[in-house]
């Protein structure tokens, strides 16, 4: 078995660090540089940074974000948020960002997975997938826009569909989960890794130690990726990580 990811995960609105509970309910947590920095000596294998309101108020992309964040973290990170095309991911990446995440974008215009992916490389395109459960159903649908519009596409067979297009990488977010702490949504999350033949980042949920190893024994996550538990200090990288090793996930300590 591979090593088990930690990631902590930056939702970012105008500049800050900000956490909320399904979406909604924001609140401030601090500087996203700093914190990055935090996180990097930390221990944390990844980072992650959403800009969460950059398709819904069709803003650019967090370019200075990326380039403060270059000069003091040493870990990969990926950013998300905005980005339309080619020529975005472009100045992301040259901006210091060693992946970028779509979503809104992709699900708009799917061959963009295809194009980007052929000309940066599959390692570099993630796909955030936002999925909430239909009521009385085993499905999830897929929302953009940070949480605001339903597609109704099916979030396991747009999983099948992006990684055919190319990309490297999924974040599965439970929507149903997001900020609740009481837990990963393991049938979604399993779901989507018995879907997907490229690695999925489990998100949405997480408040306890056992959460992040069950998400990986129960339901195969490749990275677990936390936000409210860490920024808020409940938890640390080096207990997630412990709390893993000691269940027998092989994780970097």
């Amino acid at each position: 078995m591979l090593s088990r990811r930690v990631i902590p995960c930056l939702d970012v609105d105008r500049g800050r660090v900000v956490k909320g509970v399904r979406f909604v309910e924001i609140r401030d947590a601090g500087d996203p540089v700093e914190l990055a920095a935090f996180y990097d000596a930390e221990g944390a294998d990844e980072l992650v940074f959403l800009d969460i309101t950059a398709s819904h108020e069709e803003r650019g992309v967090m370019l200075e974000v990326a380039r403060h964040t270059a000069e003091e973290v040493f870990i990969p990170y990926t950013v998300g948020g905005g980005m339309r095309s080619a020529e975005d991911i472009r100045e992301m990446l040259a901006a210091g960002s060693d992946k970028i995440s779509l979503n809104s974008a992709a699900v708009r215009d799917p061959e963009l997975v295809r194009r980007t992916s052929a000309i940066y490389g599959s390692q570099c395109i993630v796909v955030a997938v936002d999925a909430k459960k239909v009521a009385g159903r085993d499905r999830w649908e897929v929302f953009i826009n940070g949480g605001r519009i339903n597609t109704e596409t099916d979030a396991i067979e747009w999983i099948r569909e992006v990684e055919r297009l190319g990309a490297g990488e999924i974040l599965l977010t439970s929507m149903d989960r997001d900020g609740t702490n009481i837990g990963f949504d393991l049938p979604l999350t399993a779901a989507g890794t018995s879907a997907a033949n490229i690695p999925v980042i489990a998100s949405g949920g997480a408040g306890e130690l056992e959460h992040f190893a069950e998400v990986v024994v129960e339901a195969d996550a490749d990275a677990v990726l936390a936000a409210s538990t860490l920024h808020y200090g409940k938890l640390t990288v080096r207990d997630i990580k412990e709390h893993m090793a000691s269940h027998g996930i092989p994780v970097r300590l």
